[in-house]
């Protein structure tokens, strides 16, 4: 059996991760859109198109593919429907985690901020989903298109990525914020340069351990300790074996830097 994770570029690697340790048995297929990526920049119709071809080359790969995980907050909330109703495997999507973050501030008299890509937060899935969720307004948003092109470059710190976040922050009064939600799988990966950066009391919170505990469920595993590490096998849509690798690299950055995060929890 394999698991399929699909995403534009790196940024479903922390979904992978999450899901390598909750699962560390089962065999993943990580299929990254290289030939698209970005995703949150350009215009619905054809995120959809490239999304939908995406989605026919897993499923035309060697592996027998038994669950996918679209591990985009973008490509879910343009193109789960259609995927669903092409395919008849469970189909696992995210979204951003606006409820557990409107939870945790619900009494606290702050405020949560979501980050997320252009597109995903023009769609009417979003505004569906804060509608639902903030009954107290709390919510507001904020798009940071050129997060996803730092992390394909893999410039996750440094000046550049620290003038970026001070740039996009510039006119929030940040005290006022409890939570800031991580909307697009890429986001993740900047967690430490965030966490220099930000007030002390705001906590940082994503869709990948809500997404990969619905995989779970749907697929009625619970989990496994102490068994022998399943395999990944990465493809790129263009071909790329460089890409590939610079995969496997940010895969392995990202570990250290999650493990790392725990050992400070």
């Amino acid at each position: 059996m394999s698991i399929a994770v699909f995403d534009s570029g790196m940024g479903g690697l922390s979904v992978l991760h999450e899901a390598r340790e909750r699962l560390p048995g089962e065999n993943f297929l990580y299929y990254a859109d290289t030939l698209h990526v970005p995703y949150g920049t350009k215009p619905k119709e054809v995120v959809k198109d490239c999304v939908m071809t995406s989605i026919r080359h897993i499923m035309e790969q060697p592996e027998r593919v038994n669950a996918i995980v679209i591990a985009c907050n973008t490509a879910t909330s343009i193109a789960i429907q259609d995927i669903r109703a092409a395919y008849s495997i469970p189909v696992i999507g995210m979204e951003p985690a606006v409820k557990p973050a409107v939870e945790l501030n619900r009494n606290t008299g702050r405020r949560v901020l979501v980050t997320a890509t252009p597109l995903t937060l023009r769609e009417s899935k979003y505004h569906e989903l804060v509608h639902r969720v903030d009954d107290q307004a709390i919510v507001d948003s904020l798009p940071l298109p050129g997060l996803v092109e730092l992390c394909e470059e893999l410039r996750f710190e440094g000046e550049d990525v620290d003038a970026y976040f001070r740039e996009a922050f510039r006119g929030f009064r940040l005290e006022e914020y409890g939570t800031i939600v991580l909307g697009c799988t890429h986001f993740p990966f900047y967690r430490k340069a965030l966490g220099a950066l930000l007030p002390d009391h705001i906590r940082l919170i994503d869709g990948s351990r809500g997404t990969v505990k619905r995989l779970q469920e749907v697929l009625g595993m619970a989990g496994a300790s102490g068994t022998e590490r399943g395999a990944v096998r990465f493809v790129s849509s263009d071909g790329s074996e460089a890409y590939v690798r610079k995969l496997e690299t940010a895969l392995e950055r990202y570990a250290r830097m999650a493990n790392d995060e725990e050992g400070r929890a």
